[in-house]
């Protein structure tokens, strides 16, 4: 996929809510070494900086373009251009934090115990992922994809929701850790603008779809899915758009 930051920080806003919420939930412990996985363009890692100064704290972004945008934004920090695929590191943190990142990586069964692998005796696993793939903004994405001519070239894409129930993460990290915390919340946005609903998946979901197509098809496939996603979201009598959206979270503090 080719990120483009502004395209996801146009909704900035709501997608920095869920990221400190997750961060207001870790307890106060000391934080010397600290990694972001899927750092974006940086603006969590800079919250993280923020409450534990003195801490180094490194981001980790597979996207050149997030990367180059958070080198800017954040350049107190250690910038590592890193597929999250490959990232293999030797060391221990004292705090793995990952906002809305991990449900891109397949196997949940081995990928969250050997990411608590990386943290070190004591300290804390903390994750937010979007758990909303079976609302309308994301299946209409599929339907679309598989009703147009661009089908036999989209079709492989559209697979089972990445990110289980509560209990399947409980049961990953519970060998490894002494306490577990995990919660869902489901955020009513209020969002303004044409289709907006459209430009968000824009942002996330939607672009492995349009990275796939090129010229006049790119945006018929883009048009057709806004149709459709504009009719499932309409807006209110005062011009918004309501769009509810669920998210996991994750606190495990790692066995000591």
């Amino acid at each position: 996929m080719v990120w483009d930051p502004q395209q996801y920080l146009k909704f900035s806003g709501h997608r920095l809510r869920p990221a400190v919420d997750l961060l207001m939930r870790i307890p106060e412990f000391p934080v010397r070494t600290a990694v972001d996985l899927g750092a974006g363009a940086g603006n969590v890692s800079k919250l993280l900086k923020e409450r534990w100064p003195s801490a180094a704290i490194t981001a980790v972004e597979g996207s050149a373009e997030m990367v180059a945008a958070g080198r800017k934004a954040a350049p107190d920090l250690e910038w590592r251009h890193e597929d999250l695929t490959s990232w293999h590191p030797a060391q221990q943190y004292d705090l793995v934090y990952s906002n809305a990142a991990l449900h891109w990586l397949p196997d949940h069964a081995a990928l969250f115990p050997a990411v608590m692998e990386r943290v070190a005796p004591g300290g804390i696993l903390a994750v937010q992922m979007p758990r909303n793939f079976t609302a309308p903004s994301h299946l209409l994405i599929a339907e679309t994809a598989l009703d147009g001519p661009w089908r036999s070239r989209l079709a492989h894409l559209i697979t089972p929701p990445p990110v289980h129930e509560p209990g399947f993460y409980h049961q990953a990290l519970a060998g490894l850790s002494q306490a577990i915390d995990i919660w869902e919340t489901e955020y009513l946005q209020v969002l303004e603008g044409e289709n907006p609903v459209k430009e968000w998946t824009k942002g996330t979901w939607l672009t492995r779809y349009l990275d796939v197509l090129q010229g006049p098809e790119k945006i018929a496939f883009e048009t057709a899915y806004a149709e459709r996603v504009a009719r499932a979201y309409p807006k209110n009598a005062a011009g918004q758009t309501l769009f509810p959206f669920r998210r996991l979270f994750m606190v495990a503090q790692r066995k000591g």
